[in-house]
């Protein structure tokens, strides 16, 4: 009887570690044609004439009442308590996190609410250790810091009047790290299928921007809060395919990736929005030289990823 090859004495491991790499190498390409997506959430704020907090209630509406038909109700009626109210509390961060984006956009404009997001890297290297309980990795927190000398040129090379909007763009990407974690928590005890966290945690974004919606109504009264003309066109496409598509694609890759990787890649939308926001908005009519060198700076630290993890890992291991 002939013998099998060398590869095949242990199938069970080796099928396994085949199994893994493939899942994992899907989960970047899921990642990263999310972040490509995201690139256009920018764009379609911009172009939606609603202000933030009605523009992020009809983005959550929209998906949750599309979610409604992909999933039977049963296998939410399964989840425990706890899971529930775990998930749509990290909903409740998300509907806040989106209403500073959109804000900063408001405040800004496109490009420089779309360049705070690098900040998510750095902020994801303090608060994942915290809220994971895991112990914090140095090259993630020499990573993030190498992000800011290209934040602090981008917000000294931005006119005074946008300032707002980067601090606000800043509280966005904090908040982004902080339920990328708790995202990954869930994922990790398996606590629920992608589409139902999608939808829960969705549901908790209602939840929090319905509370704020009389206030905001009660004080802003010239402000529209129902779409008009393209607004329902530009709403439904920032739904379906910059909000409900990616979330779940990248609930689906948390299952492989770690969340400081996860919010790594989210710092290369900038680079699409910025492009889209130059292309559609001229916006590069209003940003000089020293805030792009800025943005290569950043990029320059999103792309050093790779090389610091494995400098560091050799160095741990000898």
């Amino acid at each position: 009887m002939a013998s099998l090859p060398p590869f095949s004495f242990h199938p069970d491991q080796n099928n396994a570690t085949a199994f893994n790499m493939s899942e994992k190498t899907r989960a970047y390409l899921y990642l990263h044609f999310c972040v490509f997506l995201w690139g256009f959430t920018a764009i379609l704020g911009k172009l939606i004439t609603l202000q933030a907090l009605p523009l992020v209630w009809w983005r959550v509406v929209l998906c949750c009442s599309s979610l409604l038909f992909l999933f039977p109700l049963a296998d939410l009626r399964r989840l425990g308590r706890p899971v529930i109210l775990h998930m749509l509390g990290v909903g409740c961060i998300v509907g806040i996190h989106w209403i500073c984006f959109y804000g900063a956009i408001k405040l800004s404009n496109a490009s420089v609410a779309v360049t705070t997001m690098a900040a998510t890297a750095f902020f994801s290297a303090l608060v994942d250790p915290l809220l994971q309980g895991k112990k914090m990795k140095w090259h993630e927190l020499i990573l993030g810091l190498l992000i800011l000398p290209g934040m602090a040129l981008v917000v000294g090379n931005i006119d005074w009047s946008m300032r707002l909007g980067f601090a606000v763009g800043l509280l966005s990407a904090l908040l982004a790290a902080v339920f990328t974690s708790l995202n990954k928590v869930i994922v990790e005890k398996k606590s629920a299928p992608p589409l139902i966290m999608s939808f829960v945690e969705l549901g908790g974004g209602i939840v929090i921007t319905t509370l704020f919606l009389p206030f905001y109504a009660w004080n802003y009264p010239e402000v529209a809060l129902v779409p008009a003309g393209l607004d329902w066109l530009w709403l439904f496409l920032l739904a379906w395919f910059c909000t409900l598509l990616p979330y779940t694609l990248t609930l689906k890759a948390m299952q492989h990736l770690s969340a400081f990787v996860t919010n790594l890649a989210l710092n290369l939308e900038p680079i699409y929005g910025i492009i889209l926001a130059g292309f559609i908005f001229r916006e590069d009519k209003d940003l000089n030289t020293g805030f792009y060198i800025g943005v290569m700076i950043i990029l320059l630290a999103v792309f050093g990823h790779p090389f610091l993890k494995k400098r560091f890992e050799s160095a741990e291991a000898s």
